[in-house]
């Protein structure tokens, strides 16, 4: 699948009209679908798993899962969302299964570099201010950069909670869904993962 993936830009021209012309040939098992179906989705999918997992091969394998799921469940689709909106939940929550089933002892610990917050979750110490407001940071390139970085240092269940409701958007409803956690859950560690990353940000940006 990697190889294929990588290779995409070789294959012929799209054939299909349309996505309903492609979900109908792909309920046909068709090989001209199935190599269609890659060749539209697979680079996108490629860099969402990116953001999600930090190994290149786990990117990869999870990719080549949620097409092997997809390939499984396309008899189910009912169309009610876009088929690349389908897709993408799909290899969104293959990803996190892969964050939940990893070894726990790979993930570096930045205990010290993140806020520390109380009972109620507060922080215990007091939030010093920024230079600028931070959109106008985020509408530097090399700031993206930064926030990306630093996004990608947070744990993962920081990181997967930014990327699900910051990024992807998704609201706290459905992204409770996807974490299989409450959404009184998903609003605390949203507070949390925002906080921590705003710590990591804080020697860049403050006064």
């Amino acid at each position: 699948m990697a190889t294929a993936i990588d290779n995409q830009r070789d294959w012929p021209i799209d054939d299909f009209r349309d996505e309903f012309d492609l979900i109908t040939a792909l309920r046909r098992d068709e090989s001209t679908a199935h190599e269609t179906f890659v060749w539209r989705y697979g680079g996108r999918m490629l860099a969402t798993a990116r953001r999600f997992l930090r190994c290149e091969q786990d990117c990869h394998d999870a990719v080549q899962e949620a097409f092997i799921s997809a390939f499984r469940a396309i008899g189910d689709f009912e169309g009610n969302a876009k088929l690349g909106t389908w897709l993408h939940r799909i290899l969104v929550n293959a990803c996190l299964m892969k964050l939940r089933s990893r070894s726990r002892r790979h993930e570096v610990s930045r205990g010290d570099q993140l806020p520390k917050f109380d009972e109620c979750g507060h922080h215990r110490r007091s939030i010093s201010r920024w230079h600028q407001p931070v959109d106008e940071h985020l509408q530097c390139d090399e700031t993206r950069k930064l926030v990306r970085r630093c996004i990608d240092m947070l744990p993962d269940s920081f990181r997967s909670i930014l990327l699900l409701r910051d990024i992807d958007e998704l609201s706290t409803e459905e992204t409770a869904a996807t974490l299989m956690i409450s959404s009184g859950a998903v609003k605390t560690r949203l507070h949390r993962a925002r906080q921590a990353l705003r710590t990591l940000l804080e020697p860049h940006f403050v006064r």
